[in-house]
C-alpha cells in the first residue's frame, strides 16, 4: 500500500472541505455590488427633490409581477424613508416595467432594477445609505458600487437585490428597505433560473433565459 499516495488524497479531500466551509461562511466575497460605468459615482447627487418632498408611507406593499409569477415586498418607510420614496416614484413611474433580474446567484441573490441589463445602469443618481435593517431571508436592498469609490456606502438609484436566505455578512453594508412578504415560492422560481458565468466577471450569475419585470405595482397605507 502506498501511503504517500494516501497522505496526499487525505490532504486534497481537507483543503476541498475547508474551501466549501469558507464558501458558505463567506458570502460576502459575493457582494450585491452594482458594476458601475453609466451611473454617477458622486454619493452626494441624491434623487430629484420632489422625491424627497414627496410625503413617505410608514409602510407600504409593492406588487412586482414577472414572468415567473407575482411577488408582495413589504416596505419599510420608517427605516428607510429615502429609499422606500424613491423606489415608489420609480415603480409609479414605470421604471421597472420590462427590466430583468440580470444577475441571479443561487442560494445568495437575485438582482434587478438595470435599465442596462449588465449591471451597469441606473437612472443618473444615487441614494443616501439608510442601513438599520438585517438581511433575513427575503429582505429587498438595493446594490451600490464598492467602498473604494463610494466610501458613504450610497445606493444605487434603482438596482436592488432580495436575499435568498440570511446573510448577516451585508448587515451594515447595505441599505434594506422592505421583506418579502407573499411569494417566496415565485422568488424561489427565479432563483432557479439556470445561469452562465458573467462574461465580464466570470461570476455564475447570468440568467441563459430572461427573468422580465412586467411591473410594480404600490398600494400604500
Amino acid at each position: 500500500m502506498n501511503f504517500g499516495k494516501i497522505l496526499t488524497a487525505l490532504v486534497v479531500v481537507g483543503v476541498v472541505v475547508a474551501g466549501f466551509v469558507y464558501f458558505k461562511n463567506n458570502k460576502s466575497a459575493f457582494q450585491p455590488e452594482q458594476t458601475n460605468t453609466t451611473e454617477t459615482n458622486n454619493s452626494d447627487m441624491t434623487p430629484p427633490s420632489s422625491t424627497e418632498e414627496a410625503p413617505v408611507p410608514a409602510s407600504a406593499i409593492a406588487t412586482v409581477t414577472t414572468n415567473l409569477g407575482s411577488f408582495q415586498v413589504t416596505l419599510d418607510g420608517t427605516s428607510a424613508p429615502k429609499t422606500v420614496a424613491n423606489f415608489i416614484k420609480l415603480s409609479k413611474e414605470g421604471f421597472y416595467n420590462n427590466l430583468t433580474f440580470h444577475r441571479i446567484v443561487q442560494d445568495f441573490v437575485i438582482q434587478g432594477g438595470d435599465p442596462a441589463g449588465d449591471g451597469t445602469g441606473g437612472p443618473g443618481y444615487t441614494v443616501p445609505a439608510e442601513i438599520k435593517l438585517k438581511h433575513t431571508t427575503g429582505a429587498i436592498a438595493m446594490a451600490r458600487t464598492s467602498d473604494a469609490v463610494n466610501p458613504t456606502k450610497a445606493s444605487s438609484g434603482s438596482q436592488f437585490y432580495i436575499a435568498l436566505e440570511p446573510l448577516p455578512a451585508l448587515d451594515g453594508q447595505y441599505t434594506v428597505f422592505g421583506y418579502v412578504t407573499a411569494g417566496m415560492e415565485v422568488i424561489a422560481k427565479i432563483a432557479a433560473t439556470p445561469t452562465e458565468p458573467n462574461p465580464a466577471t466570470g461570476e455564475q450569475s447570468t440568467p441563459l433565459v430572461p427573468v422580465t419585470i412586467k411591473s410594480v405595482t404600490i398600494e400604500e397605507k
